[in-house]
């Protein structure tokens, strides 16, 4: 997909705009699903923003909601997200199709404990915005093709996110997820932290590998 400063034909543009409004909607549905979880929390105890927001699966969904709004607005400006933003909705599609695969093969077993405890923002942040992202990925052909040697850009976020878990995990001793406590011994941390890199770099391979196929809906 060669981009251009201006979208393509106005036959196009009503196509443009449906898309545009779906991703407004996810979005939204984030902002309510997470506004909606801090404020169940609220209720119980004294919220610490810091690890309230420091799960991997809120923090993917806010960029998700931040990447789609920019996107959104950008077509509905007439005009062609960059490549930069191409790379970055990439991003995000991969991590928040892990957050996707992990809660359904190793969290949803666990019933609420698995889960956020506002059962539609459960849903919201878990399901349906893994499954979205992955069909606006496949269907809609406003993306361009990206090439391999770009999938470290993939591993930026993450591995930040990882030296803020594990400097915490080592400070005040919080951490969003068991398997990365220090207390299990480092040797195990970075078992994981290895198999983080590995998972990302898979999902990230098919998301790339999906942009160079052909789309199955023309959008500028």
């Amino acid at each position: 997909m060669t981009y251009a400063t201006k979208l393509a034909t106005p036959e196009t543009r009503n196509g443009t705009v449906i898309v545009a409004v779906l991703r407004l909607a996810i979005a939204a549905l984030v902002t309510a699903a997470v506004i909606a979880t801090v404020a169940e929390a609220a209720g119980r105890t004294v919220i610490n923003p810091f690890n309230m927001f420091g799960y991997f699966t809120i923090q993917s969904n806010i960029i998700l909601a931040v990447v789609y709004a920019v996107i959104a607005v950008v077509a509905l400006r007439g005009e062609a997200a960059s490549p930069a933003l191409n790379i970055a909705r990439a991003s995000v599609t991969t991590y928040i199709i892990i957050v996707g695969v992990v809660y359904a093969t190793l969290l949803a077993p666990l019933g609420a404990a698995g889960g956020v405890p506002v059962a539609w923002a459960n849903a919201a942040l878990h399901i349906i915005t893994p499954v979205y992202a992955l069909a606006d990925w496949i269907l809609f052909s406003d993306r361009g093709r990206i090439a391999f040697s770009r999938l470290w850009i993939v591993l930026i976020y993450p591995i930040v996110w990882v030296i803020v878990v594990l400097v915490r995990g080592a400070t005040d001793g919080w951490v969003p997820y068991p398997f990365l406590h220090p207390d299990t011994g480092y040797g195990s941390v970075f078992f994981y932290v290895g198999l983080i890199v590995v998972v990302m770099l898979t999902f990230g391979s098919l998301v790339f590998w999906i942009s160079g196929k052909r789309s199955l809906l023309r959008v500028p």
